[in-house]
């Protein structure tokens, strides 16, 4: 696993780990699509890539992470093997649930998905009782909010509206910020 010692990633609330792996000579040297078949494959393929760049990209002292992908999202979460109901994610959603338009989102962010909606709302409170030193990594982006489509489940997390997943640069765009909800959040979600 690659070891990026916080400080060297996060330099300041606005640059990204995207930026800072720039300037590391550390993004993924991806060609452009060259034909349709090529773009699916990379549509269907684009969150197997976040998935390793999460694993490589989140810090060690946050302990063993866990990251499941699938063909429309990525999970992460830390702890037990099997993912608990409060985790990370990256997934593709219909963007009706954003802003009640046709087309897509990404949402990235933190997810707390227990049947009882006191038990998501404690999460929330305790993760919000750090809102200001998290928000100096995350800025005004996230939204603390219930789930789209869920009324029960709770979320502190961002939509990035019809992104381009024919971007070769996606997949690092994806998992830099999932990294920064990761290194932001934990702490508060552990306390």
């Amino acid at each position: 696993m690659l070891n990026i010692p916080l400080v060297d990633v996060i330099v300041s609330p606005r640059e990204s780990i995207l930026d800072r792996a720039r300037e590391l000579g550390m993004v993924p040297a991806v060609e452009p699509p060259t034909s349709t078949a090529y773009a699916a494959e990379v549509e269907l393929g684009v969150f197997d890539e976040v998935s390793e760049l999460v694993r490589a990209l989140t810090p060690d002292d946050l302990g063993t992470v866990h990251v499941r992908a699938h063909r429309r999202g990525v999970k992460v979460w830390f702890g037990p093997a099997v993912p608990p109901k409060e985790h990370y994610e990256a997934q593709l959603l219909s963007r009706r649930y954003v802003d009640g338009t046709d087309g897509m989102a990404i949402e990235i962010g933190f997810h707390a998905e227990h049947r009882d909606l006191d038990a998501n709302a404690a999460v929330i409170d305790r993760v919000s009782k750090s809102e200001d030193e998290w928000r100096s990594i995350l800025g005004d982006e996230p939204e603390i909010a219930p789930f789209y489509g869920a009324d029960n489940w709770r979320r502190v997390s961002e939509a990035w509206i019809e992104p381009d997943l024919d971007d070769p640069e996606i997949a690092f765009e994806v998992a830099s910020r999932l990294v920064d909800y990761l290194a932001a959040i934990e702490a508060a979600r552990r306390a």
